[in-house]
């Protein structure tokens, strides 16, 4: 089982590799996944008081898969943004890897999200807001992007109060 130990930490090599998709026969490995991630984010919200959703590279599961939990938990197997508005908003973005440290950046204000959930069936949420925020922010892990990358100029770094 994975721990708060097993988290990619920023500078780690890993965070910035694209994932490979989920394949179908893999479906039997998804669920073990999904508890480490699971349990990873509760140690998060425990320590930091914060974390509605992880992506799979974070812990070094190099798979297109993402886990989140706001007011009930979603997996999202092989996640393709679409539609992405032309309207953009600027927030201060967090990121498990990199705890203590919030990058200003700027986010589409909807998105479409097409995915497969853990029984691989086809799924397709439009986000707006946060959750779009929060969808395009672990979208970018599965592409080895951080929120560091997309900072909206040199200045746009601060430590957490």
């Amino acid at each position: 089982m994975k721990t708060l130990n097993d988290l990619l930490l920023l500078g780690d090599e890993r965070l910035y590799q694209v994932c490979d998709p989920v394949l179908k026969n893999e479906l039997p490995l998804v669920a073990d996944r999904v508890t480490d991630l699971h349990n990873v984010m509760q140690q998060i919200r425990e320590k930091y008081n914060f974390g509605r959703a992880i992506a799979a590279p974070q812990l070094g599961i190099m798979k297109r898969l993402v886990y989140m939990n706001i007011d009930k938990p979603v997996v999202f197997i092989n996640p393709e943004i679409r539609d992405a508005s032309d309207e953009l908003f600027e927030l201060w973005d967090d990121c498990m890897s990199f705890p203590n440290l919030l990058v200003k950046v700027k986010r589409h204000k909807q998105i479409s999200i097409n995915y497969l959930d853990e029984n691989w069936q086809p799924h397709q949420w439009v986000m707006k807001n946060d959750l779009a925020e929060l969808m395009q922010h672990e979208h970018d892990h599965l592409n080895g992007i951080l929120c560091t990358m997309r900072a909206v100029d040199n200045m746009a770094f601060k430590w957490r109060p």
